[in-house]
């Protein structure tokens, strides 16, 4: 078992306790020997142990210089044939093409701090160097926004313009030490692509998205009619069948598209 050390509330750590989460993500990213693995927040490395058993090469990208020596000493053999690659980096300022990695030529698997879990979604997605799959170990409430939820979400939508989610399983959190205030649960995306932007803008897209959940309690009309002529909407709706009360919770992905196309 790989060796521990103090949590640190600053970077949000809370360390796995167990193999249970490790095999699921690993399961999840359908994870070969063939596989590059980019894992954020290896801490004590029980994950990184999961994923190297499985032959995938590893690349950590570790923020706490005590992980990374605990690493180093637990995985020497790992480091020396470069099965395992660590990089003292910062993941709020995380670049995947700066690490070696090609787009659609990596999978991304880590158990990741809470208060980063929207940017790191963006940060893998939103990119041209994509992953072809993603396994996050997050808060049950955001992987259950992300892809259970039937109400959707600025998050829920800016992940499916992307890829494919699912809710793998619920993580308990006496599987953590500490343990967090709430569960956790998997979050894997698949089918990760920009083919959705081959014919409009990824600007505009999320422009429209962000007026269209600025006030979530309001009618989407309303809201989308601070930017745009609000009978020109109203035609819109009308033409795609969208009834004028709806509110941006209640419109599938694809229906954004359609709007965006006539706009």
């Amino acid at each position: 078992m790989p060796e521990k050390f103090a949590q640190k509330k600053s970077l949000g750590q809370h360390f796995l306790n167990s193999n249970y989460a490790p095999k699921k993500m690993c399961d999840a990213a359908y994870l070969t020997p063939e596989d590059i693995v980019l894992e954020i927040g290896p801490g004590t490395g029980i994950l990184t142990q999961e994923i190297l058993a499985r032959g995938a090469q590893v690349i950590a990208i570790e923020a706490d210089q005590r992980a990374i020596a605990s690493l180093q000493e637990t995985f020497p053999e790992e480091i020396a044939t470069r099965q395992l690659v660590i990089h003292h980096h910062d993941a709020r300022t995380l670049n995947p093409a700066d690490f070696g990695v090609l787009d659609h030529q990596y999978k991304v698997v880590a158990n990741i701090p809470y208060y980063i879990s929207g940017s790191l979604f963006r940060s893998f997605l939103d990119t041209t160097c994509q992953p072809t799959d993603l396994v996050f170990l997050v808060q049950k409430e955001v992987a259950h926004r992300i892809a259970r939820d039937p109400k959707e979400s600025l998050l829920s939508v800016s992940v499916k313009v992307f890829g494919t989610p699912r809710y793998v399983c619920t993580v308990k959190r006496g599987h953590f030490q500490p343990p967090p205030k709430v569960d956790s649960a998997i979050a894997a995306v698949s089918d990760i692509t920009r083919n959705s932007f081959a014919e409009i803008s990824r600007e505009q897209l999320f422009t429209l998205l962000h007026l269209g959940f600025g006030q979530k309690r309001k009618q989407l009309l309303g809201n989308l009619a601070k930017n745009y002529d609000r009978d020109a909407l109203s035609g819109i709706f009308v033409d795609l069948a969208i009834p004028l009360d709806v509110r941006a919770e209640d419109l599938p992905v694809k229906t954004w598209f359609k709007i965006l196309n006539r706009l």
